[in-house]
């Protein structure tokens, strides 16, 4: 494909519906995310995606039933525990993004452990969002600039949007050049606010578990088929050019 996306963000949502369709309860769905992100993750490799971001966990399920919650954080630890490996030895790279305060001391240690593990991966990085929200990275972006306000080591009047940015959750790596979200829901949901700027954003109605290689190629084609000008117009020549 001519054009690719260097960084894929995707909302995997449609788990819970995928199950309730199939009569099946809700962990069942949660079973099959799982394996439709592992396949995400094996396919973007092979295309040579930079970076693939995948929204696992946000702010907001804090709200979802106990019940449901122990759940999802039993699967997130599990399958750290038994992926790692996989993704160590295909050389890539593992990060996390998000508030790790309210998660259990064992999996905060397991995060470290496999950050560390992966670190010195050249390959793809995936990023997986957990306890993320968008305006969560901005405040704790703009947190930092004003305790760099209030030691005098800045001056309010200086601080700039690409002074935030720097700030931001994976400041090192691309900001997505295509936004997924499944389920047929046309929301971005509290995710990468700044980062999704200028993203494409593609929805589609398949449920994450359906999200096979075929609905990526979609969503691949669709992204090349798109003419990137981030504000400006191609038909003019540059205020540099004669």
């Amino acid at each position: 494909m001519a054009s690719l996306p260097q960084h894929l963000a995707i909302i995997m949502d449609g788990n819970g519906r995928w199950a309730k369709k199939r009569l099946m309860p809700r962990i069942a769905g949660h079973r099959a995310g799982v394996e439709a992100a592992r396949q995400v993750v094996k396919n973007c490799a092979k295309r040579n995606i930079k970076v693939l971001s995948l929204f696992a966990f946000s702010s907001e399920n804090w709200r979802r039933p106990p019940q449901e919650v122990s759940y999802l954080m039993k699967l997130f630890l599990t399958g750290l525990e038994r992926e790692v490996s996989m993704l160590h030895e295909n050389n890539i790279q593992l990060r996390f993004i998000g508030d790790r305060v309210r998660f259990s001391e064992h999996l905060r240690k397991k995060i470290a452990e496999v950050e560390s593990l992966t670190r010195a991966n050249t390959g793809m990085v995936l990023l997986i969002a957990v306890d993320y929200g968008g305006q969560w990275d901005i405040c704790q972006a703009v947190r930092q600039l004003t305790q760099e306000v209030e030691a005098g080591q800045l001056k309010s009047a200086a601080i700039t949007p690409e002074m935030i940015s720097e700030r931001l959750s994976f400041a090192d790596l691309p900001h997505p050049d295509l936004f997924i979200r499944t389920s047929g829901e046309f929301r971005i949901s509290n995710f990468m606010l700044w980062q999704l700027a200028y993203s494409e954003l593609y929805f589609t109605p398949t449920l994450w578990p359906d999200f096979d290689e075929s609905e990526l190629e979609n969503a691949l084609k669709d992204y090349a088929s798109r003419d990137r000008r981030y504000g400006a117009r191609h038909d003019l020549p540059l205020k540099s050019e004669k």
